[in-house]
Formats: C-alpha cells, sequence, structure tokens
C-alpha cells in the first residue's frame, strides 16, 4: 500500500513536471493576405476551420492548410463570430454604424439576412446547451441573446442591461453568463432566464478586463487585463481573486485548457500559466509576431492560432499593420 501511495504521488509530480515544462512554440505560420484589419479568431474545431473578422468582410480559413474557403463581405466594422452547427448557421457581429448581426450560411458561407442589433456589436458565443447565441454591445453596455434559428424576417433579439461597456463573455450552459465590464473593472454575472445583472466582481488587482476564458471543470475565469498588464485568476462561482499573473501589453485574448492558461499581447509574446496545486503560475513566454493579440484555441488538437500582420517600423504610437500581409500564426508543444 506504501509502495502504491508512493508511486502515485511519484507520478503526480512528474505530470506537473511535464506540464510546466511544456515547450510551446510557433509551429506554422499560414501567409492570408487581404484587406483589412482582424478582431477574433473562431475555432470550428470539427471543422477544421477558422472564422477571422477582418473589418469589412469575414474570412474562412482551413485550421490544417491555411486555404481561404470562404470570404463573407457587406460588414462595416466586424467583430466577432459564432457557429451554431445544427441550425447550419454563423452570426457576425457588424458593429458599425448602427449595429447588425450577419447570419451567413456554414456550408456555402452564402449571407442570409441580417439582424437588427445595438451599436458597437463586439464579443459573441454560443452556448450549445442552452442553444442561445450570446452578444455583447460596447456602445449599448447590453447583452444580446437569441435563438440560432431566429426568423431572420420577424425575429427580434433580446437584450439586457448590463450598466457598464462590455468586451467578451463566457457561458457554461446553466443560464449563467459572465461578461467583462472594461470601463467598470468589473465582471458581470447575468442570469439569462431572469434577464438581469445577479452579481458584479472586481477584477482588482487587475483593471480594464478585454479577454475571458472560462475553465468550466475548475470553475475558474481566466481574465486578460490590461491597466495593469495581468492575467487575473477568478473563482467563477465566488468572484474571488485567486491569483494574478503578469502578461505582455496589448492583451486581448485568453484561453484555457489542459490544466493550461494563455493570455495573447499585442506586443509579441503569448503567456503559457500551469496550474499546480490549485494555483497558476507563468511557466512560459512564448516570442510571436508584434500584433498578434487575438487568439483562439483548438481544444482537440491543443493548438492557438493568432492573427496578426507584418509590422510597420514604430515612429510614434502604435505599430502599424503593413498592407496585404495578414497571416494566421499556429502555436503549438514542440
Amino acid at each position: 500500500m506504501r509502495m502504491n501511495r508512493w508511486f502515485a504521488a511519484l507520478l503526480a509530480v512528474a505530470s506537473v513536471s511535464a506540464m510546466a515544462q511544456a515547450n510551446w512554440g510557433v509551429t506554422r505560420t499560414f501567409p492570408i493576405g487581404g484587406d483589412g484589419g482582424w478582431d477574433y479568431v473562431t475555432v470550428d474545431a470539427p471543422g477544421h476551420r477558422l472564422f477571422v473578422t477582418r473589418s469589412t468582410h469575414t474570412m474562412a480559413i482551413d485550421s490544417d492548410s491555411g486555404k481561404v474557403l470562404g470570404d463573407i463581405e457587406g460588414q462595416k466594422g466586424s467583430h466577432g463570430v459564432a457557429i451554431a452547427p445544427k441550425a447550419g448557421r454563423g452570426f457576425i457581429t457588424d458593429g458599425g454604424g448602427t449595429g447588425a448581426i450577419v447570419v451567413f450560411d456554414l456550408k456555402t458561407y452564402a449571407v442570409l439576412g441580417r439582424l437588427a442589433a445595438m451599436p458597437d456589436a463586439d464579443g459573441i458565443i454560443y452556448d450549445a446547451k442552452l442553444d442561445r447565441v450570446l452578444a455583447v454591445s460596447g456602445d449599448g453596455a447590453s447583452l444580446m441573446t437569441w435563438k440560432p434559428d431566429i426568423d431572420l424576417a420577424a425575429g427580434k433579439v433580446e437584450t439586457i442591461a448590463l450598466g457598464g461597456k462590455p468586451e467578451f463573455l463566457a457561458s457554461d450552459g446553466s443560464g449563467k453568463v459572465w461578461i467583462n465590464l472594461v470601463d467598470k473593472d468589473l465582471v458581470a454575472v447575468v442570469d439569462v432566464a431572469a434577464g438581469k445583472v445577479v452579481a458584479r466582481w472586481p477584477v482588482a488587482p487587475g483593471g480594464s478586463p478585454v479577454g475571458m476564458a472560462l475553465d468550466a471543470q475548475g470553475r475558474k475565469l481566466i481574465l486578460g487585463c490590461r491597466k495593469p498588464a495581468l492575467m487575473v485568476v477568478m473563482n467563477a462561482d465566488t468572484g474571488k481573486v485567486e491569483g494574478s499573473l503578469p502578461i505582455g501589453a496589448g492583451v486581448d485574448a485568453t484561453a484555457v485548457g489542459g490544466g493550461e492558461a494563455f493570455a495573447s499581447a499585442g506586443d509579441g509574446t503569448l503567456t503559457v500559466a500551469a496550474e499546480k496545486d490549485g494555483a497558476f503560475a507563468v511557466v512560459q513566454t512564448v516570442k510571436t509576431p508584434l500584433l498578434a493579440r487575438t487568439m483562439g484555441m483548438d481544444a482537440a488538437t491543443h493548438q492557438i492560432f493568432l492573427a496578426t500582420a507584418d509590422a510597420d517600423p514604430v515612429t510614434t504610437g502604435r505599430p502599424r499593420p503593413k498592407p496585404g500581409t495578414f497571416k494566421i500564426v499556429v502555436v503549438g508543444q514542440q
């Protein structure tokens, strides 16, 4: 019995050590090109696809080869994409003008219609358990929600006031939704069925939270904060901040999986943190291209896809992307 316990303990230590020494790095780069900036990267793991918004259009890209599979035109200021496979539909937040949700066919990439939305429609996800699409409006300070099979001619988007400017969100299928309020330094907890905010949790010592990822099993929120630049680990049930870790400047996204958390920043760093004894610690900082601030993670293959472009030399202010150099950088374990 003692030997079995000793062996089990040895295996546990070896497992943590292997995780902490995991060597992440850039494995491939897909040159894509095309006009426009970029925002969120949405990974369709079963379909081996990436959806990346490019301001006035949205690209569907093969995640294995980098081939462009489709290009969805007709947006004024696209931000994010959510896909609802059973409904066969994809949804793009178009924050330009008065705001809209562009609905497209997942097979043909043809635009099926547009839903009226609040201005500055931004972060968007699909919760399969709830069977609802959830999106936030920055200028409208609201959560928007609808069924994926909504009637595109007569259906209306439901809204819930948040009391602050949202950036991104997470959901676990229980009817509870967590939303970053970037101007309030808070996480708002929304009860979708009740249609209201039921809690507001400070992100201190972090501030300006933009990235959010949910570790549903470990019941932790991984927040990417800009002021100061920190990865904040928050208990998803109580709102207690359980840790804060230094990350690069200009974070835009976080991800979590396999006992590790990630934060991608525009300064060309991908911070990797590993969990041990219930706490996260930084184990690696991966060098990525400048401007690679947004990412999506394939939980099945454990690959991370970052959107970026070559940067012009900095003279004043922030670096600018060179036209026509947009690319997808793939990070994996080497």
